[in-house]
């Protein structure tokens, strides 16, 4: 009985205003392109597609489940800009069919640089989602699925999560299907939960490619692909952007109308079902162990940290931030701290990715930027601001 497992990591960065050199002031956040965005990705994404799953858990009697991890960034500009958002994720959570994972607070590259700052921002978040939804997260998922053997006994040392979801990723996996509970190395109380990525991209990425040979794609053809891991996997792990709906995928593909029938179409087999993160690790055995020295992600092609680590502007640029760390938090000053550590979000490197290829279009996707370039000499000139905010702060501690 393969049971489905729905995860949508939602995401939205707050994006740097045009800063050069000549700019002085502490103002680095383009107020309109935020709002603006981040509103019409509510209208055509968030508010339709959460209206969507309550409805379907109602229609189903709570059979349907889904989880979520929304950053905080993009929780702090749905208070800003849309709260009504917010409404609508909190009505979802007192269904008691969605759970909410934990990730890092400002979908940060924090796990590689800095641990004590991986740790506080993991922190900061749990506190959000636990102030907003009730809920105490016992899964954790890096931000853009990042994981390595390394991120798992991190984790496990914190002593607060019974798993992590991460990709399943071919090279890991070997001979192995990722529709199974897996177990880091080294690791006795931290499961993983591995993304089935042909399954999900289906949807992510071809649900609207004319030239795909399944196009197109119905409810009842991806309930039958469901069906025929019956004896070969225990859960199919379905992990996406959010935004897939409506916004990656425009309502006219008809991807609002395959939503609202998958539900149904699942259930209408009877071995099959829908569970949470959570209750998936409690139902199902550990079936093995995945050995992941190198460091993975869901990201392009490769799936590694070539998005973001792929050229020497990306390198040094988040060097630099890092760098800092210990003069920012030194001042005190939660400002100087809240525009650091939004510097830190991984969307700013993302930009300056020079990988335009089989993935150009998904790197274009929300970019503010003319050229990966522009995204870099913005980025450092932001950068080199901050900087001189926290000399300035700490000459005057020291004058205190």
């Amino acid at each position: 009985m393969p049971s489905i497992c729905f995860y949508f990591q939602v995401h939205q960065p707050f994006r740097l205003k045009h800063y050069t050199v000549f700019d002085k002031g502490p103002s680095y956040f383009d107020e309109f392109k935020n709002s603006s965005i981040c509103r019409k990705v509510a209208n055509k994404c968030y508010l339709p597609t959460n209206r969507l799953l309550l409805d379907q858990i109602r229609r189903h009697d709570g059979k349907f489940k889904v989880a979520f991890s929304i950053t905080g960034v993009l929780l702090e500009q749905f208070e800003k800009y849309c709260p009504e958002v917010i409404s609508t994720f909190e009505a979802l959570a007192q269904t008691g069919c969605v759970e909410f994972l934990a990730e890092t607070y400002y979908h940060s590259l924090s796990y590689l640089y800095s641990k004590e700052e991986f740790s506080e921002q993991i922190d900061k978040h749990m506190a959000l989602t636990e102030y907003l939804f009730g809920q105490t997260p016992r899964v954790f998922r890096n931000t853009e699925l990042i994981y390595n053997n390394g991120l798992a006994e991190t984790i496990e040392s914190m002593g607060k999560f019974d798993a992590i979801i991460t990709e399943g990723a071919d090279h890991i996996l070997g001979h192995r299907n990722s529709n199974f509970i897996y177990q880091p190395p080294n690791c006795e109380n931290i499961k993983l939960l591995l993304k089935n990525y042909t399954l999900s991209d289906d949807i992510a990425f071809r649900f609207s490619n004319r030239q795909w040979k399944e196009y197109p794609l119905m409810a009842s053809k991806f309930a039958h692909w469901v069906n025929r891991f019956n004896g070969n996997g225990n859960v199919i792990n379905l992990f996406m952007d959010y935004e897939t709906f409506g916004e990656h995928q425009w309502e006219d593909t008809g991807i609002f109308d395959f939503m609202s029938h998958l539900p149904g179409e699942i259930l209408s087999h009877s071995d099959n079902n829908f569970m949470t993160p959570s209750e998936a690790i409690d139902a199902y055995p550990v079936m093995d162990t995945v050995d992941v020295p190198y460091v993975i992600s869901w990201a392009d092609m490769e799936r590694d940290l070539s998005a973001w680590l792929g050229n020497a502007m990306q390198s040094s640029a988040l060097h630099e931030v890092y760098k800092i760390e210990k003069m920012v938090k030194q001042t005190g000053n939660n400002e100087l701290l809240s525009d650091w550590r939004k510097l830190q979000t991984s969307d700013h490197f993302y930009y300056m990715c020079t990988k335009y290829f089989s993935d150009g279009d998904v790197h274009k996707y929300f970019n503010p930027y003319d050229s990966p370039y522009d995204s870099y000499i913005n980025f450092m000139n932001v950068l080199g601001n901050l900087k001189k905010r926290c000399k300035q702060d700490t000459l005057e501690l020291k004058a205190v």
